[in-house]
Order: C-alpha cells, then structure tokens, then sequence
C-alpha cells in the first residue's frame, strides 16, 4: 500500500484551513452536489467494471482478510456495486454485518446476513437494509467496517450523505476495527471540508489504487 500523510491540524485537532459554522455547512453541501452529480453521470459499463475493480482489491486487504466480521454496506443509487464483495465475505465464512437506520434514535443498528437476497429488504429512503428479524451483532464484535461517502481525500476525510449516521458510529466500533472506504477514483477530492467530529478512514480503495493512511 502506498501511504499518505494526513493533512495539518491545529494543536486543538481542529484543520486550521477548514471552514466552520455556516461557511462549512455550504461547503461540504456545494462539494456533494458535485460529486453526487459527478457520480451519476458515470456510463454504466464504466460504473460495473470499476466496481468489479474495487471488490476484488478489498479482499486482498490484510485487515479484511483478518476479520471474521466485517460490517459492509449495500449498494444504492449511483453507489459502486458491493454486492460481489458481500458474497465474496460471505463464501470466506465470514459473519456479515449490514447497517439498519433507526430514525427514533437517529443511530444504526447491526444486523448479520447470510443471504443478500433474502435478508434485506428497502428501507429507510430506500436503501437497502437488513430485516429487522436478522439477528443483531454487538458493535465490538465489529473487526473491518466499510465506510460508504460521497467524497474523500488524500487525508482520509470522509464527506457523508449529511445524516450523521457513520459520524455517530465509527466512535462507537473498537478502535482495532479497520475503517475503509470503497469509491470510484472521481469521488476523490484535493480537500474535504470537515469539523472536528467527522471521523477519517483508515484506507481508500479506488478501481485504480489503494491509498492507505497512517491514524
């Protein structure tokens, strides 16, 4: 893996080049726009052989191949395809674990699947999720987690889909659990603005490279 430097804070952890307040508020809003518009606009066959790409190279990730569960995500809307990925953790006899929105308590429940399929259904805004009925998996059992986003950079910032959820969780997982994201080079940004509570992935797999970051 190639690694990377994060990119400069302040004494206080803060980014002193960051907006704040309001002006981040746009900023991250114009940014995933952007990208989302960027996104969509990807040629389908470029969009499924990309994916194919990037769900062949995060098995071949020591900390993914070490894990014996792993939380993923299912894909939705212009999102690359993860499905290849979960059968393939499925078939290495993996305990999957996909993400369930509970909007009363504005957090995300864990869930283990054994068949994409069968177990999940549409859910909160359509996106895929597991049946409530799956059973649930303590978030410390949680050893890789694949961290879904609109946008990152060489920093490992992370820009969401604006609900907070993944801000809200990774603290949440142990702090061995590997954070990785999967994403189409084009989601890949010189800056991400961010506040000090959003939380960097640990690596970035793009169908063109591997980018690993130090914590």
């Amino acid at each position: 893996m190639r690694y990377h430097l994060r990119m400069p804070h302040s004494a206080d952890g803060r980014d002193a080049n960051a907006p704040q307040g309001a002006a981040l508020h746009e900023a991250k809003l114009a940014l995933r726009r952007q990208i989302l518009a960027r996104r969509d606009g990807l040629p389908a066959a470029l969009r499924a052989a990309a994916s194919a790409t990037i769900a062949a190279r995060i098995p071949t990730l020591p900390e993914f191949a070490a894990a014996g569960t792993v939380l993923l995500t299912l894909a939705f809307r212009s999102e690359w395809d993860t499905h290849p990925l979960v059968e393939s953790a499925l078939a290495a006899r993996k305990t999957v674990v996909v993400p369930r929105v509970n909007t009363q308590t504005r957090m995300l429940e864990l869930h283990a699947i054994s068949d994409p399929d069968r177990d999940v259904v549409a859910g909160h805004l359509g996106i895929p999720e597991p049946r409530p009925e799956r059973p649930q998996v303590p978030r410390d059992a949680i050893e890789f987690v694949l961290v879904p986003g609109v946008a990152f950079d060489l920093g490992g910032r992370r820009l969401g889909y604006g609900g907070g959820y993944y801000d809200r969780l990774l603290p949440l997982l142990s702090a061995r659990a590997a954070r990785v994201a999967g994403a189409f080079e084009i989601q890949l940004v010189e800056r991400v603005p961010a506040a000090p509570h959003d939380v960097a992935v640990d690596a970035i797999v793009t169908e063109s490279r591997t980018v690993a970051l130090t914590r």
